[in-house]
C-alpha cells in the first residue's frame, strides 16, 4: 500500500486550503452555527462546481471523478482544519453505501453534481452504530421505526435507512418522505447538525445489504479520523503560534520547558494520527479485508488525539483560551462530539480486539 502523499494530493490540499480560508473563516462558521440549515448553499454548490468534491470518490460512470479514500482523506483533513459547516460527511457516507450496494446507483449522479444532499440513518435510541443493534423494520414495502443522531437529517434530500427486512439488515432508500418526520436535536457541536427521523409507513426500496452498510460505516470512520487529524493539526499550530508571541517574565512562554514538552506531546499525537489516517485510507482503496481493523484503529486513535490537543490548546492559551470568543472552543466541541459519532473510541478498540481474536472484548456504542 502507498502510504505517502502524492504531488496531486498536495495540490488538492493547497486548493482546498485557499477555498476554505475564503469560504469558511471562523466568523462564517459562527454565523452558520446559528442558522437552521447549518450550511451555506452557495458554498455547497461551489464545492461541486469548482472543486468537484461531492463526486470526488464516485465512479466516472456515475458522474464522479473516480478517485478514492486517499483523496477524500485530504478533503476531510482540510475541512477539519477549518471546522467547515457542510453536509459533506453525511453525503459521502450515503454515497459509500450506494456504491457498495447492489442497487441505487441511479442516485449517485445527483450526489456527484451537488444537487442531492444525502444521509445515512443508522443509530437509534441506544446510540449504537452497530448494524446488529438495528431495530427499524422494512415490511410490505415501507419502513417503520425511529432513527436518532442522523447527520443533516433535517435537510437531506435523500435519506438512506438501515433496517431489518426479510434478508436481514440492509440499506433502504426513502422514495416518498410524506410519512417521514424530521426533528432537529440539540448538539454539543453546533457546527454539525443532527436530527431524529421517525418512520411511520415510509415507502422505500432496498439498495444494499449489511455488507454495504458496514463498508459505509468504515468509510465514515476513516473520514472522521481524517477530519480529526486536520483539527488536531490546527490546534497544535495555533498553540505554537501563541506560545511564540505570548510573553511572561520577559520571555516567550514557548521558551519554558513545561510548555515545550506539552507542545512536543501534541506533535507526536498529530503525526501518529497522520500515519493512522494514511494507513486506513490506503486500506479503503486497496485492501478491503483490512479496512475494518484499519478504520477502527484510525477512528479510536485520532478521536482521542484530537480531544487531547483541543483540550491542551485551551489550557495553553491561558485566560483567553477559556473565553467562548476564542476559536479553540470550536475545535474542542467538534472533537468531543466527533468522539461519539459513528462509534466511540472504546467501541472501535473493541472491534480491534475482536479482529485480533481476543474474547470478551468490550463493545460500547
Amino acid at each position: 500500500m502507498q502510504l505517502v502523499v502524492t504531488e496531486e494530493q498536495r495540490e488538492l490540499r493547497d486548493a482546498l486550503r485557499r477555498f476554505f480560508a475564503d469560504r469558511s473563516p471562523s466568523a462564517e462558521v459562527r454565523r452558520l452555527m446559528g442558522t437552521a440549515e447549518g450550511h451555506d448553499p452557495r458554498t455547497w454548490a461551489l464545492m461541486a462546481e469548482q472543486l468537484g468534491l461531492q463526486g470526488l470518490a464516485i465512479g466516472e460512470e456515475h458522474g464522479g471523478a473516480g478517485y478514492g479514500m486517499r483523496e477524500l482523506a485530504v478533503v476531510f483533513e482540510e475541512m477539519g482544519r477549518a471546522v467547515v459547516c457542510a453536509p459533506f460527511l453525511a453525503t459521502v457516507t450515503a454515497a459509500a453505501a450506494l456504491q457498495a450496494g447492489e442497487g441505487g446507483h441511479d442516485l449517485l449522479p445527483g450526489i456527484a453534481d451537488g444537487t442531492t444532499i444525502a444521509t445515512l440513518a443508522v443509530a437509534e435510541e441506544d446510540g449504537s452504530w452497530d448494524p446488529g443493534s438495528v431495530s427499524a423494520v422494512f415490511e410490505d414495502g415501507v419502513l417503520r421505526g425511529t432513527k436518532d443522531f442522523v447527520l443533516d437529517g433535517h435537510i437531506a434530500d435523500l435519506v438512506l435507512v438501515a433496517a431489518r427486512g426479510t434478508n436481514g439488515v440492509g440499506v433502504y432508500a426513502v422514495q416518498d418522505d410524506t410519512n417521514l418526520v424530521r426533528s432537529a436535536l440539540p448538539t454539543l457541536d453546533q457546527t454539525r447538525k443532527l436530527a431524529r427521523i421517525t418512520l411511520d409507513g415510509v415507502p422505500a426500496r432496498r439498495v444494499g445489504g449489511e455488507d454495504a452498510l458496514r463498508r459505509a460505516l468504515d468509510v465514515a470512520a476513516v473520514a472522521l479520523a481524517a477530519e480529526a487529524l486536520g483539527g488536531a493539526q490546527r490546534t497544535l499550530d495555533m498553540t505554537v503560534e501563541y506560545a511564540k508571541v505570548r510573553h511572561q517574565f520577559g520571555r516567550p512562554i514557548g521558551s519554558f520547558q513545561a510548555i515545550k514538552h506539552r507542545c512536543a506531546d501534541m506533535f507526536v499525537l498529530v503525526e501518529s494520527a497522520r500515519s493512522a489516517v494514511l494507513n486506513a485510507a490506503a486500506a479503503a482503496d486497496g485492501n478491503p479485508a483490512g479496512l475494518p481493523a484499519a478504520a477502527a484503529l484510525a477512528k479510536a486513535y485520532c478521536s482521542d488525539a484530537y480531544a487531547h490537543t483541543a483540550g491542551e490548546a485551551i489550557q495553553l492559551h491561558g485566560g483567553i483560551g477559556f473565553t467562548w470568543e476564542h476559536d479553540a472552543h470550536l475545535y474542542f466541541k467538534r472533537a468531543q462530539a466527533s468522539r461519539q459519532l459513528f462509534g466511540t473510541p472504546d467501541r472501535h478498540r473493541g472491534r480491534l480486539a475482536e479482529a485480533a481474536g481476543l474474547t470478551g472484548a468490550g463493545a460500547a456504542p
